[in-house]
């Protein structure tokens, strides 16, 4: 097999270099050496090592965050982008992190009625981060006016303190509140995979196109209505509601195969690299290392930005 030295920078806390997605699809194909002289970096976004490596570059973005071409050669995220060959959509909740979860969320049509119906808690609520979009807290004091919502994460608890495992608490409810950090077309993280996969009914608000990846049958899409008013009044239906909240669970929440799909593209993504002799692509100009060395810096505005990436695109 060919060998593929690659080195991983710039990654959350807890990212292991050895037992991941991208480990996982390369290995198909490739003997992986992990260097400090790499050929590929694949980085994310918490830093800015990444920048000390003149190699192929192959971004990831778990975060909201849009892809700067002018850095990298190649990009993988959130965003509905058509960039030819240099980028492929790979959303959060596909990392092996999850996997268990996401086994769950395709199955969870499976689940047992007497125990989906045997659920006396109403709804909960897992979050730590209190500087997300504020419709999100907007939103769980508006349901709470109608019917006590747990709060079991650090920001807004209410039950007496932090939980320690989250899918045990979920399981327990019938409603989870699912809201993503703000809403982006395309960013969908792992908040609704594991509200599904624990068996409840997820109250889903961020990615106003999530129909293109799940069934929205499956879960209450606040996308779908014109106010937080007509969600409420669509949870409590299903709340006083037995079979229609059992109905709901039944729904298929996605097709293991569109998954799999997900697998079969980074494949071909990461071959389409592998197989250039030169794939560099970004722009080693004055101008293009002059962009680099200022973001490294630290000391671009965005005005500097603007007539930077102007320059560039004169050449």
């Amino acid at each position: 097999m060919k060998k593929i030295k690659i080195k991983f920078v710039d990654f959350w806390n807890g990212f292991d270099i050895y037992d991941n997605i991208f480990v996982d699809c390369i290995k198909k194909k490739y003997d992986i050496e992990f260097s400090d002289n790499p050929d590929y970096i694949i980085y994310s976004v918490f830093g800015n090592e990444y920048l000390n490596y003149n190699c192929v570059r192959i971004f990831y973005t778990g975060e909201n965050i849009r892809p700067d071409f002018n850095l990298c050669d190649y990009a993988l995220g959130f965003d509905y982008i058509d960039f030819e060959d240099r980028y492929m959509r790979l959303p959060l909740y596909l990392f092996n992190h999850y996997r268990k979860d996401l086994d769950n969320a395709i199955n969870k049509h499976n689940l047992d009625k007497d125990k989906v119906l045997g659920k006396k808690l109403f709804c909960n609520f897992v979050y730590s981060n209190g500087n997300a979009d504020k419709k999100r807290t907007e939103f769980f004091n508006m349901l709470n006016e109608y019917k006590k919502v747990d709060s079991g994460g650090k920001y807004l608890n209410n039950i007496g303190g932090p939980i320690e495992d989250k899918f045990e608490f979920q399981k327990k409810y019938k409603f989870s509140i699912a809201f993503e950090n703000s809403s982006t077309s395309g960013y969908t993280t792992e908040k609704l995979i594991q509200a599904v996969a624990a068996g409840t009914i997820p109250i889903y608000w961020g990615n106003p196109n999530i129909y293109k990846e799940f069934n929205t049958k499956s879960f209450i899409n606040c996308h779908e209505y014109d106010t937080f008013y007509d969600v409420i009044e669509k949870v409590k239906e299903i709340d006083n509601n037995d079979e229609l909240f059992f109905r709901i669970i039944k729904e298929p929440f996605v097709e293991e195969y569109v998954i799999k799909d997900y697998f079969e593209k980074l494949q071909k993504f990461f071959d389409n690299i592998f197989s250039k002799e030169d794939a560099i692509q970004r722009l080693d100009i004055l101008h293009g290392k002059n962009y680099e060395n200022r973001v490294k810096l630290g000391s671009m505005s965005i005005k500097d930005q603007v007539l930077i990436k102007l320059k560039i695109k004169k050449f």
